[in-house]
Parts: C-alpha cells; sequence; structure tokens
C-alpha cells in the first residue's frame, strides 16, 4: 500500500525586528519608532482606531477558509462522474483502502483448507495481458451483462485452468462466450441460455461462437436436466476435472452445486455471488455469511454499531443495504430477509436459520477450493459507485496506485464498464466422504 499524500499549509510570522541601538538613544521615543517594523506599525494603527480584533476575526476566518479548500481539493470538479470516494474523506470518514472488508468478507471453508495456485502478481499480469483483448469485444456496452471486472476474472480462471471444454448456462448477448474464447482459442463450448445469442443480432452486436454447442431456443435444455454423459462423450471427455462450468444463469447457486457435483464437474465459476440482503437468488456468498465464520453473522439490532455504519455507507454506495434492508420479519437477515430467492426472483421461499446453517455445513463437506475475485481497482482509481467496498476483498490494484492503474491500461476503459462487480467465485468441489 502506497503512503498517503497529505499536504498541509503552514504559516510563520516573524516578531517585529528592532535593531540594537546605542543606550543614549533609549528614551528617544523618535529613534526607536524608526526601527519598528511595518507589521508592528499597522498593529499600532489598528489599536488606536479599534479594528485591531475586526481585522483579526477576518484573518481567522480566511484562515480557516483556506484550509477546508486545500483539504478538499479531491472536490474540484474534473469531470461529470460522481466519486463517492471524494465525499468520504471530505465528511472525514476513512480513507477507502482501509476500507475494504471492514463490515466482513465471509469466505466459505474448504473441507481441506486449500487455496488457487495464482497471485496478486499474475493477476497484475494477467491484467497487463488482457486490457487490449477487452478493448476488442464485440458488444461494447453489455448492459445488464457482465463488466470488466468479471470479464477478467472469467478469461483468468480459464487461461489458468486449460480445460479441454467449457460449458456456460446462461449467455445473454454472448459477451461470456467470447471471453472464453479468447481464454482458449481451440477448445469447445457448450452455452445453454434460453434465447439464443443470434437473436440479439437483429437488434444490435451480439456474438455467436462457430466452435460452440448451442442448446437454446427451442432447443433449451436446463443444466440440471442435461444428460451430460453424453455430451461429455461426443467431445471425446473422459476427465470431468479437465471440465469448467461457468454459471450466469440466475438460479439458486445450492442447487447448481448439487447438480454439478451430481454430474461430477469439479471446477465452477459463479458469475452473480450475490451478497447477504441482495440478489435474485440464493448465492454461496449468502450461503457462508455464518456467525461461526469470520466476517460473517448479522445483527437487526438498530442501534448496534453495524446498524449505524450500514446507514451511514448507505448514502455513498447504490448496492450498500442498511439494517432495514437487511433484516425481515423476526430478525430474519439471512439469504434475503430469510428467504432463499431462485430462478431470477420468481421463486422466493422463506428458510429458516438452522436449515440455512445446514446449506453451510454441507457446502463446507464438498467445498475444496473458495476464491472470491477482488475487485480490479479501488474505487477511488475506477470511480465505481456501486458495491460497498466495506463487504469486498482488497482489491487488486489499490487505491492510490494511479501510476500502476495508468500502466496496466486501465485508464482507457470507460468508467461505467467497472460498476458489475458482484463477488464472482471459483470453487473447486468434489462428493463427501462417506
Amino acid at each position: 500500500m502506497s503512503g498517503k499524500m497529505l499536504e498541509r499549509v503552514h504559516s510563520a510570522r516573524r516578531p517585529a525586528q528592532f535593531s540594537g541601538g546605542d543606550d543614549e538613544n533609549d528614551g528617544d521615543e523618535s529613534k526607536t519608532r524608526k526601527h519598528i517594523s511595518v507589521a508592528m506599525r499597522a498593529t499600532n494603527y489598528l489599536t488606536r482606531t479599534g479594528y485591531l480584533w475586526p481585522f483579526l476575526v477576518l484573518c481567522l476566518v480566511l484562515l480557516l477558509v483556506s484550509s477546508l479548500l486545500i483539504r478538499s481539493r479531491s472536490l474540484v470538479c474534473v469531470s461529470s462522474s460522481y466519486n463517492p470516494v471524494s465525499r468520504m474523506r471530505f465528511f472525514g470518514y476513512e480513507e477507502p483502502d482501509s476500507d475494504f472488508g471492514s463490515l466482513g468478507v465471509p469466505w466459505c471453508r474448504s473441507k481441506l483448507g486449500k487455496t488457487v495456485e495464482w497471485t496478486t502478481k499474475d493477476l497484475l499480469k494477467g491484467l497487463e495481458e488482457f486490457v487490449p483483448i477487452y478493448e476488442t469485444r464485440p458488444i461494447k456496452n453489455n448492459m445488464y451483462g457482465m463488466g470488466f471486472d468479471h470479464s477478467f476474472g472469467l478469461w483468468f480462471i480459464a487461461q489458468w485452468l486449460k480445460p479441454d471444454l467449457m460449458i456456460e448456462s446462461g449467455a445473454f448477448k454472448g459477451h461470456s462466450t467470447w471471453v472464453l474464447r479468447q481464454a482458449m482459442p481451440d477448445k469447445p463450448i457448450v452455452s445453454l441460455t434460453p434465447r439464443h445469442p443470434e437473436k440479439y443480432l437483429k437488434k444490435g452486436p451480439a456474438y455467436v461462437d462457430g466452435n460452440c454447442t448451442y442448446f437454446a431456443g427451442k432447443d433449451f435444455v436446463d443444466f440440471g436436466s442435461l444428460n451430460w454423459g453424453n455430451v461429455m462423450k461426443k467431445h471425446g471427455i473422459s476427465d470431468l476435472s479437465r471440465v469448467l462450468i461457468f454459471f450466469d444463469d440466475h438460479q439458486n447457486e445450492l442447487k447448481r452445486l448439487k447438480q454439478a457435483l451430481k454430474a461430477g464437474f469439479r471446477h465452477l465459476v459463479f458469475e452473480d455471488n450475490y451478497d447477504t440482503g441482495t440478489g435474485d437468488h440464493y448465492s454461496l456468498r449468502q450461503i457462508c455469511d455464518q456467525f461461526y465464520i469470520r466476517g460473517g453473522g448479522h445483527s437487526c439490532f438498530k442501534d448496534s454499531d453495524e446498524a449505524r455504519i450500514r446507514t451511514r455507507r448507505r448514502k455513498f454506495w447504490e448496492k450498500a443495504v442498511d439494517i432495514g434492508e437487511l433484516c425481515g420479519p423476526g430478525e430474519a437477515w439471512w439469504g434475503v430477509k430469510g428467504h432463499m430467492r431462485d430462478d431470477f426472483n420468481h421463486s422466493n421461499k422463506a428458510i429458516t436459520y438452522s436449515e440455512h446453517f445446514q446449506n453451510s455445513r454441507f457446502v463446507e463437506s464438498v467445498l475444496e477450493v473458495y476464491w472470491e475475485l477482488p475487485p480490479v481497482a479501488g474505487p477511488s482509481l475506477t470511480h465505481q459507485t456501486r458495491y460497498d467496498p466495506a463487504r469486498a476483498p482488497s482489491p487488486i490494484v489499490e487505491d492510490g496506485r494511479f501510476g500502476l492503474f495508468q500502466r496496466l491500461g486501465l485508464t482507457r476503459l470507460e468508467n461505467s464498464v467497472f460498476n458489475g462487480y458482484t463477488q464472482m467465485v471459483y470453487l473447486q468441489i468434489s462428493a463427501q466422504k462417506s
């Protein structure tokens, strides 16, 4: 973390200077007066006229105003974009680089304590390579689809794992298919999506891949209903650990996890890993938000520290959740107000805390690796205004490191592409031991 740059204004006033005259002149007022400084003469004048105190008050006011202007220099409008970080600094909140994770980041516990092989250095190297690739994307305005953070995450994971087959559930206009293709140019893709991406070509940019098997439109089959044995046989896949599954279908992630486990898949990526109290489906982040996990669990007490912090943060971050939004009847905070959402929130089932707890224990029993993609960069660099950093891991490029941000080419991207972060997560799973 680079040091914070603080600017201070120092003002020093020199005392009036007198020359050391002869002793015989000590009582001569005229000789003493001619050596008095201009500042002293002005002070004497103001004292005689009665303006000294108003003058001093005016100087104090000007000094205070100057100090405020200097401290809030980051509030000067240099663009039309809204910068919540500047507002936070002005009102005395902590710097964003020390703000990440301050409200807790509940991290699912794996049964063996394993973690991913890649490091921050690997991610930085990947960013440098991916930015120019991303600039060639066919769908420039992927509204309601993946932004830059998750596009990079998917590309990086696929390129690192180098799977023999990639499967996506939910393709929308085809942006994620394009990302997978950039990671693995020669490997086959299977895409399951209710509406074929080619349908979007009539209204604007979309991507259809030539080496992709589509289960779409009238041929659509849900991930949990497809005969994966036949699909693997068709593509010559015998080792399912060589397959990467990408879910961006807004379905209950516990349901999808169980379906993938039953089919024998091991490597999963969930695009929208929504935080507790948000989203249209039950997520891994929600499932692992438990009191026994560091950074997990919540209090619905309206006068608690958490409630006060959440209320304050709601003013700055669009996706921040206050206690009123987090807690439902009976102080049910898990999932979304005690409900397990599914299928774009078309299903909204109430669950008890006991059920929620058991869901977490099941996930832990099959989980080998859990890794949430960190934000690409801090909000003072990306100017993102949506996700709350207090519920996110520290970014790859930390706040204050503008030189690195620029060197990676990230300044060439529009601010809007950084607004889609929802804790994308990579899982490695295996069956429970009997």
